[in-house]
């Protein structure tokens, strides 16, 4: 079975959990693109208009998104896009632990389906996902090694609408991502931890 039919069976397992958080309240947006893309991109949560149209980053946040796509040459559907919870939390606040924590299984799995090269990490909470005890203003740019996976952390693109400072440094973050594709940074030998299952032998090393 390919990539495609396996995560669409995954999407079917999720929206038939009743017990996950927000169930009926909001609609599931598990999230889109080439299953087979080299770079997976994992926001925080859906909005307004990502529960109305069921896609994730669709609303003015998505649209300079797909204005950095465009700045590296990337095509949106040559990349994947979803986020750690997948129904939009009431008002658009931030997510709950308890909503990461139930939703965590779902995206661990479709992690390791898509399996990709890079974790470009959209906003704070999706990078503590990886980086617990990173802080944004100072990781963002700044890739980091998790288990086999190279997360690169960026702004969230709302955040980088409000502010022309981290809207530049969202730009030069980006611009990154192609060259981190073609030529990673090996991967630094560090002692083994135990962390969460996305693999056995996860760690978080930064360079």
């Amino acid at each position: 079975m390919d990539k495609k039919n396996i995560l669409e069976e995954l999407k079917q397992e999720m929206d038939a959990n009743m017990s996950l958080p927000l169930y009926g309240a909001a609609n599931l947006v598990f999230g889109e693109g080439d299953p087979d893309a080299k770079v997976l991109f994992i926001g925080e949560a859906p909005g307004f208009h990502e529960d109305r149209l069921m896609r994730p980053f669709v609303g003015q946040a998505g649209k300079l998104l797909d204005k950095m796509f465009l700045l590296v040459g990337w095509p949106r559907e040559s990349v994947y896009i979803t986020n750690i919870v997948k129904r939009r939390p009431p008002g658009n606040r931030d997510p709950m632990p308890e909503e990461i924590n139930a939703y965590e299984p779902y995206l661990e799995r479709q992690i390791e389906i898509l399996n990709p090269k890079i974790i470009a990490t959209l906003g704070r909470f999706s990078m503590n996902y990886f980086l617990p005890d990173a802080k944004i203003s100072l990781q963002h740019g700044k890739p980091a090694y998790f288990g086999k996976y190279l997360i690169h952390p960026l702004y969230h693109p709302a955040a980088a609408l409000r502010a022309t400072a981290m809207l530049k440094a969202l730009e030069e973050d980006f611009k990154k991502l192609p060259e981190l594709l073609k030529n990673p940074p090996p991967r630094p030998e560090e002692p083994k931890i135990q962390s969460k299952n996305l693999n056995e032998d996860k760690q978080d090393s930064l360079f």
